[in-house]
Parts: C-alpha cells; sequence; structure tokens
C-alpha cells in the first residue's frame, strides 16, 4: 500500500478550502494526511476542523485569534502559530499537494511558500498572478512546481488545453455568470446594496469574490490570471456571459474545433480535478443532465454597465505595475462597498481613479522586478485607493 498523500490547506474554513476537506473525509482510510490548516479569524472553526482531521499544525493570519484557538485545541497534539510568519510556517510545512485558497493579495506571501516547495500546488488565489505573473510563473518553473489551477473557468481550460498543439489554439473562452445584476439596467445599479451584491445566482462564494462577481472584476482578474497561465496575449482570451454555469471554459483550435469543460456549478469538480490530478477521483455532484438544463445561453458581456472588466483588460494591456494597482485598489473598494463606505457604482470608478493616481504618484515604484517590488506597489497602491476613498489606514487591507 502506498504512503498517504501529504495534504495542506491555506485557507481551510473559506469555501474553496473547506469544500477540499469534504473531499479528503469522503476518500477512503489512509489515502490522504493532512499536515497543515490555516485561517484568516476563525478559530473556532479552524480548531474543528484540525481535530476532525488530525492536523500536525494549524495558523490563524490575526494574532488576536490564536488564544481563542489554543483554547479550544488544549489537550490536542497540534502545533500552533499564528499572524503572517505562521501562515507563512504552515506553507513551509511538507506537503505532496497544497491548496493555496487565501483570498486577494494577502495570499501572495504564503502561496509563494508553498510554491517554493516544488511539489503540486492547487491555487484559486488568482491574485498571485495578477499581482506578480511574471514572476509567478518564472518561480515555479525554478522551482519545478506543478502549478494546477482550480478556479472552475482556469480549471476547465487546463482540462481541455492541448499544451503539445500550442501554436494551434486560436483562443481560450472564459464564461462569466453575469452575476447578480444580469438583468439590472444602470440606474438599478446606481442603488443596489450589499445584500444585492451578495446574491449569486448559481455559486456559493464568499463576500469580496461575491462583489468581483457582480462587478464582472472577477472575470477581468481571470483574464489576467489565464493570460499568464496559459501564455496567451490579452486578445486571445474572450469572455462569454452564460447565465447556466453549465460550461465553464472552452479552447479554440485552428481546425475549428472548439473543446469545451462541463458540469454543473459546484466548485467541487475542480477541486477533485486538481486534488487527483494526473488521475480521476469520484466527487459528490450532482451530475449534468442536459436534457433537464434544456438550453446553454450565451452573449457578449456590457462593458458600459460593468466597466471592471474592461479595466482589468486595459491594466493587462499596460503591463508593468497596472495589474498590481488594480488588484490593490479593487480589494480597498470591495471592503468600502461591504462597510457601506461608497455605493455600488463607485467600486469600478474608484478604482479606475487609483490607476489615474498611480500613474502620476511620485512614491508609486515604477517596475515589477522582483516580489519585493510587487509588497512595494500593493502598499502604496492601497494607500492611494484609501486616501480617495476616504477610508482610515487602519481598515480595509
Amino acid at each position: 500500500m502506498s504512503a498517504p498523500r501529504r495534504i495542506s490547506v491555506l485557507g481551510a474554513t473559506g469555501s474553496v478550502g473547506a469544500a477540499t476537506l469534504d473531499l479528503i473525509d469522503r476518500a477512503s482510510p489512509g489515502q490522504y494526511e493532512v499536515v497543515a490548516l490555516t485561517a484568516r479569524t476563525n478559530a473556532r472553526e479552524l480548531a474543528r476542523l484540525a481535530i476532525q482531521h488530525k492536523a500536525e499544525f494549524v495558523a490563524i493570519a490575526d494574532p488576536a485569534c490564536e488564544p481563542e484557538l489554543r483554547q479550544a485545541l488544549l489537550g490536542q497534539p497540534i502545533e500552533i502559530a499564528s499572524g503572517e510568519g505562521g501562515v507563512i510556517e504552515a506553507a513551509q510545512r511538507r506537503a505532496d499537494w497544497i491548496m493555496a485558497a487565501i483570498v486577494g493579495a494577502a495570499g501572495l506571501r504564503p502561496t509563494l511558500a508553498a510554491l517554493r516547495q516544488g511539489t503540486a500546488l492547487a491555487f484559486a488565489n488568482k491574485e498571485c498572478l495578477v499581482c506578480a505573473g511574471g514572476l509567478f510563473m518564472q518561480e515555479a518553473a525554478r522551482c519545478g512546481t506543478r502549478l494546477l489551477p482550480v478556479d472552475s473557468e482556469h480549471n476547465a481550460v487546463f482540462q481541455v488545453f492541448n499544451g503539445a498543439h500550442r501554436a494551434n489554439i486560436d483562443a481560450i473562452t472564459l464564461t462569466a455568470s453575469g452575476g447578480p445584476f444580469r438583468s439590472w439596467d444602470e440606474v438599478r445599479m446606481q442603488s443596489a446594496v450589499r445584500a444585492d451584491a451578495l446574491a449569486h445566482p448559481t455559486w456559493d462564494m464568499g463576500a469580496k469574490i461575491s462583489i468581483d462577481s457582480a462587478t464582472m472584476m472577477n472575470k477581468g482578474l481571470e483574464v489576467i490570471e489565464a493570460c499568464w497561465l496559459f501564455d496567451l496575449p490579452e486578445d486571445q482570451v474572450r469572455v462569454v456571459v452564460h447565465p447556466q454555469s453549465i460550461v465553464h471554459g472552452m479552447v479554440h483550435y485552428g481546425d475549428g474545433s472548439v473543446l469545451a469543460q462541463m458540469g454543473s456549478p459546484d466548485m467541487r469538480t475542480p477541486i477533485a480535478h486538481a486534488l487527483a490530478w494526473p488521475e480521476r477521483m469520484t466527487a459528490p455532484v450532482e451530475r449534468l443532465d442536459l436534457i433537464q438544463a434544456g438550453r446553454l445561453d450565451f452573449e457578449p458581456p456590457d462593458l458600459e454597465r460593468f466597466p471592471a472588466l474592461r479595466l482589468a483588460r486595459e491594466a493587462v494591456q499596460a503591463g508593468g505595475i497596472a495589474p498590481t494597482v488594480l488588484n490593490a485598489a479593487n480589494e480597498i473598494a470591495v471592503a468600502a462597498f461591504l462597510d457601506d463606505r461608497i455605493g455600488f457604482l463607485d467600486i469600478a470608478a474608484s478604482v479606475a481613479e487609483a490607476l489615474d493616481r498611480a500613474a502620476g504618484d511620485e512614491d508609486m515604484p515604477s517596475q515589477l522586478g522582483a516580489f519585493d517590488d510587487v509588497f512595494a506597489i500593493d502598499k502604496r497602491a492601497r494607500e492611494l485607493a484609501r486616501d480617495l476613498m476616504g477610508v482610515p489606514a487602519a481598515q480595509n487591507g
């Protein structure tokens, strides 16, 4: 019998982390061994998962939550750490397969630490490639790390992207549900509140990603991620709105063939693909019934009502520091909207203004030559974004 596969999950209490552990829990006894788990603030749930899966090590990103975590794990043979250093230590624990599911730029350092193990890295943190795409891909190649995309769209493309025939690939298509405001006009969107934006029609996601889906910034970030992951120029990464969320991604070949990956909208499918890669595993998801689905609709994205997608394309076209600034400003703007500081349509408008300010800012680093530059650009972009939105420095990232 082969040794258990050692698994770590960074962001264990979020939707992707929970789905990953659900799959591991359903696997045959002895197939997987949980090494390390992390969470941002949910100490009680992190402790429960650590006990359930007999984790060796846990880390909570917010040091203020460490006492609660220690109390919940009292008497358990589990190592405990906190703060960013603790999360990075979790990422460095020897593992055969690591899920990087920490949302936002906060996940960059831990994901980078995990990548440097040189094993298999499943990642749902698109910001690593948005903020530091070239550097991240170079580091993965240097370390011999197998990158396994977990976002449903990138995983779909990954499944049907034939690298041996790379020269004969015309384009890829990422699908978008259209979010909760697909049929809303701009006047109605102006008055959208938090509850409206969080009510995603097909996917169950965390607050930040749900808001990004509502603005379609999520799809813009995915375009940037896809450019790096599949080594494609921006104009070869297409986006179509597909409200049924059944077709997740397509690859267009030069002979006219279009290969698509389809499935019910359940994140356990792409996670299962990454977890079992290069094999396949059974996942407890609803099986796709095309007769029951009845129809598949596709429409172009409306860049007037959803300018965030246009901003992301412009950022990847501009290159340099622009994608890093875009991501940082968006994280501040989304948090400000969730705190009722700005309106829904102000999210994209604030990101656009932050990009303009960054272009003329004397304190903004001008190049992206190393990971330290990424962190410096991210920090300065957040300062600019907070300033223009009137957000105190102690809040929102």
